[in-house]
């Protein structure tokens, strides 16, 4: 199992961004343990309703404080309390910041007697945290996904998880740039178009083709995707197909070469002046998890594929090298990113044969400003 430094991404073992830790439903007032960024952790929500991240083990005497079913401090009702959470062990309690603030059997609290926060951000039906190895502020905001969860006429999607896989998280960003996997892998018939375009902390990958299974109600009798990853956690995609879709994979390091993914996508099914019907929500969870299935599809490569430290790249692939180079902005100091973001900005197309087969030369050309729209 390959780790960052061994594809010599920079000075970090894990990538400064935005990263899903869950669902909504994930955070309750029962805490449960999670595990990322090679770090135990517990996520609970506090009688607010505020989701609450906090590191897994008590400074006391190293008692996880998750992991306990019997403690009467869990019998009674007292594992969390107003925003804090109670050590099943001897019972010291930690508020919303971390900082113990009662101990059931003395008056005198060490300063040192403290928990690890992470910030937990809900949005869209995820939790999110913002990860930064500096311990700095976000640099680029958490994307608004096309402002479509919550709106009328839109099915929101429901994250599936996919899988804890072995891989590091380059090998999943790699698809970015892989045009060749697009027939053998998924379907097509018949690639028209594929480019990426690099700006910033984001990348787009505009693709257009023929496939296999039904491509209706569009100009060309294609399928368009404008894809984009913001960052090296968040990939999220427009569709235009059978239904106009907005697809959303996030994935996100539970240690240094172990990735966790979750996959969802929302689906147009009217122009919002009425309810979605209930024919409309089977149908457009249909055509989601047929989508999904197809992410499957590269899960199944990833889990069982062995580490590439140098792809044996040919031009008609994709640009591979382009692509890590962007991605290693993100294992860096953040004052080193403008510098190798200068190295890739701009854009290269692996295939175009809109000419050839008389389709408008401005399709796929859609500015990716949308792309830097946050929540």
């Amino acid at each position: 199992m390959a780790k960052a430094q061994d594809y010599g991404f920079g000075a970090f073992a894990f990538p400064r961004g935005w990263f899903m830790i869950g669902r909504t439903e994930d955070a309750t007032e029962t805490p449960s343990s999670v595990r990322y960024f090679g770090t135990d952790m517990v996520l609970y929500r506090g009688k607010s309703g505020k989701a609450r991240l906090v590191e897994a083990y008590c400074p006391h005497m190293g008692a996880h404080l998750a992991k306990n079913t019997t403690s009467y401090i869990v019998l009674d009702g007292e594992h969390v309390q107003g925003e804090s959470i109670r050590c099943p062990f001897h019972g010291w309690r930690f508020d919303e910041n971390g900082q113990c603030d009662h101990i059931p059997y003395s008056d005198f609290i060490p300063k040192a007697a403290c928990l690890k926060t992470f910030p937990v951000t809900e949005f869209a039906g995820i939790l999110w945290t913002w990860y930064d190895p500096e311990g700095l502020e976000p640099d680029y905001p958490l994307p608004s996904f096309g402002n479509h969860y919550g709106e009328p006429g839109w099915v929101e999607w429901n994250m599936a998880h996919l899988g804890d896989l072995d891989i590091h998280g380059c090998e999943i960003v790699d698809n970015m740039a892989d045009l060749g996997h697009m027939v053998p892998v998924h379907g097509s018939t018949e690639c028209i178009y594929f480019s990426n375009e690099f700006v910033d902390h984001v990348v787009h990958q505009y693709f257009g083709t023929r496939h296999r299974n039904e491509v209706a109600n569009h100009e060309y009798n294609m399928l368009m995707l404008d894809t984009w990853r913001t960052g090296p956690g968040i990939l999220e995609s427009d569709m235009q197909g059978r239904f106009p879709g907005f697809w959303l994979i996030a994935s996100t390091p539970i240690d240094d070469g172990r990735e966790r993914v979750w996959s969802g996508i929302m689906v147009q099914v009217n122009d919002g002046t009425q309810a979605p019907s209930a024919e409309d929500i089977a149908l457009a969870r249909e055509f989601s998890m047929n989508a999904v299935h197809g992410l499957g599809q590269d899960v199944e490569i990833w889990a069982n594929k062995r580490d590439c430290i140098n792809p044996m790249a040919l031009p008609a692939d994709g640009p591979y090298g382009r692509l890590r180079t962007w991605y290693r902005q993100f294992f860096n100091p953040r004052d080193k990113a403008a510098e190798l973001q200068k190295r890739v900005n701009g854009r290269t197309v692996t295939l175009d044969l809109r000419e050839a087969k008389g389709i408008a030369v401005d399709v796929f050309h859609a500015p990716p400003q949308k792309a830097l729209q946050s929540a």
